[in-house]
């Protein structure tokens, strides 16, 4: 036991080192010449990691990107000052999964300031290269919806928008996801440029007319209710999932996922999926719209409930080599306390990892999956029709869900391409690789992960069976002309079979 104690401070102690080390980092200049070497540590990294590095760049010009990069950095640069100039090299690389986690240089105080609001307080829209206000939640100053945010303490917004799109990258060369996703990293990443503010002046535009306001934060910040919502058999919300029925005689259920986050997912698609075979209901709609992705098991489990025979999600998970699944941080993260328990548990992790890793007969490596394997029809799976609503927000698993069905023909897809590529990302586990001067941490996707379809090799996103846009004056006006489509459709089949 004193033995264990004694490696117990060791491990705090270094971690309490560490932790001042990297804040002291993050506020000190790097010469240009550590900038550098970082630059040459991620490229490698990248090289030796990443299952298809070189699908939608040629090597040739993701190495001219990486000098013509070195050549530029010629002064100190602070971390996030460097995070600006690397960052736009790794979304040229268009493998959406694949980005620089920004610098985090919030102190205790910062975190409290910035629960309280300021630029939240509205929801926005990103439309041909302008930032709309959506959304007012507190009636501030009566900005009314459909407002354009010119520019922020003088300066344009369309600048910031320049610069940050440079940030985000989507599979390939997909055309809808960058307004979804910037819209939501916008202020992210103007907090992350210019500090936090505890007042901000905004020039606006509304029916020709400008405004000027000047922003400020809070006074008390707004606190999460963490209560879980009251369910009951026509409304079940489990998380961030909800089913109803959309009219009164229970044929056409309403299925809204937010994220596939894998929590609480059995229970909630067993209840649903049973109380819809029990209504006969002969029309589901799905709405994974804004749904940024996440669990391969519960698409997995969800395709189960929709599928008529067995079915296999996804091909073999592809790997830079078999090596690459124990370069998983498996210590990320960890107090002292899950230092020396997974210290303990750390051989059994790395024969399990050894266990799913196996040579294919094309000489590659490849990992064992769930979602690679045969997988049987739910006993209530659901015989009717299917619509699926996508657009630009539905990315990674969504896509891949979206992909699978599409080429099945088990569902007809209603909205915007998706965000997420036709024919899969590189994501699954990743290693993050700790960059040794800045500390920017670049998490590395390590499986390529594969809808079993035959790929279209279109390196875009999945095209909807019908493609309906939402415009600026749809959200405004709350129309949904997406759904509204679907419900006309089934309207027109119901009348035809009578």
């Amino acid at each position: 036991m004193k033995n264990y104690s004694v490696i117990l401070c060791i491990i705090v102690l270094a971690s309490c080192s560490s932790l001042r080390k990297n804040q002291k980092q993050t506020t000190n200049y790097i010469p240009p010449e550590k900038l550098k070497e970082d630059v040459d540590f991620a490229y490698y990294k990248l090289k030796q990691m990443h299952p298809q590095l070189y699908q939608y760049i040629s090597k040739k010009d993701l190495d001219f990107k990486i000098d013509s990069l070195k050549q530029t950095l010629d002064k100190p640069l602070t971390p996030t000052q460097f995070y600006f100039r690397l960052q736009p090299i790794v979304t040229s690389i268009r493998q959406g999964h694949l980005s620089l986690q920004a610098p985090n240089e919030l102190s205790k105080d910062d975190f409290l300031r910035i629960k309280k609001r300021l630029f939240t307080r509205f929801r926005y829209r990103i439309q041909d290269n302008n930032l709309y206000i959506v959304e007012n939640r507190d009636s501030l100053y009566n900005i009314k919806p459909g407002t354009e945010l010119i520019s922020i303490n003088n300066i344009p917004v369309s600048l910031y928008l320049e610069k940050y799109k440079k940030l985000i990258s989507s599979d390939g060369f997909n055309t809808t996801f960058q307004p979804y996703y910037l819209k939501d990293m916008f202020f992210h990443f103007y907090t992350l440029e210019n500090g936090i503010l505890d007042s901000a002046k905004i020039e606006t535009s509304y029916n020709d007319q400008k405004q000027t306001f000047v922003l400020h934060r809070e006074k008390e910040p707004v606190l999460c209710d963490k209560k879980k919502e009251i369910t009951n058999s026509t409304n079940n919300n489990f998380y961030n999932r909800s089913f109803k029925f959309l009219d009164e005689d229970n044929s056409v259920a309403y299925l809204k996922i937010k994220k596939f986050s894998h929590s609480a997912s059995d229970k909630f698609y067993k209840s649903t999926f049973a109380e819809i075979k029990e209504a006969k209901t002969s029309y589901l709609i799905i709405d994974i719209r804004d749904n940024y992705g996440g669990s391969l098991e519960e698409i997995n489990e969800l395709y189960s409930y929709l599928a008529t025979k067995p079915f296999v999600l996804i091909k073999p998970s592809q790997l830079n080599s078999s090596l690459t699944p124990l370069q998983t941080n498996y210590f990320k993260k960890s107090t002292a306390l899950e230092y020396a328990v997974k210290g303990v548990t750390y051989p059994t992790y790395v024969f399990l990892k050894a266990l799913n890793t196996y040579k294919g007969k094309d000489g590659k490596s490849y990992y064992k999956i769930k979602a690679d394997h045969v997988t049987q029809p739910d006993k209530n799976a659901f015989q009717g029709k299917i619509f699926i609503l996508v657009n630009g927000g539905s990315f990674s698993s969504s896509s891949i869900f979206s992909s699978k069905l599409k080429y099945d023909r088990r569902a007809t897809l209603v909205g915007e391409e998706t965000g997420g590529a036709n024919d899969g990302s590189v994501a699954g586990f990743y290693s993050y690789q700790v960059l040794p001067n800045s500390r920017l941490t670049l998490p590395i996707g390590l499986l390529l992960v594969n809808p079993n379809i035959i790929l279209s090799n279109t390196q875009k996103g999945v095209i909807p069976n019908v493609i309906i846009p939402q415009t600026l004056q749809d959200i405004i006006e709350k129309k949904d002309p997406q759904l509204d489509w679907i419900k006309n459709e089934i309207v027109k089949e119901k009348e035809s079979v009578k």
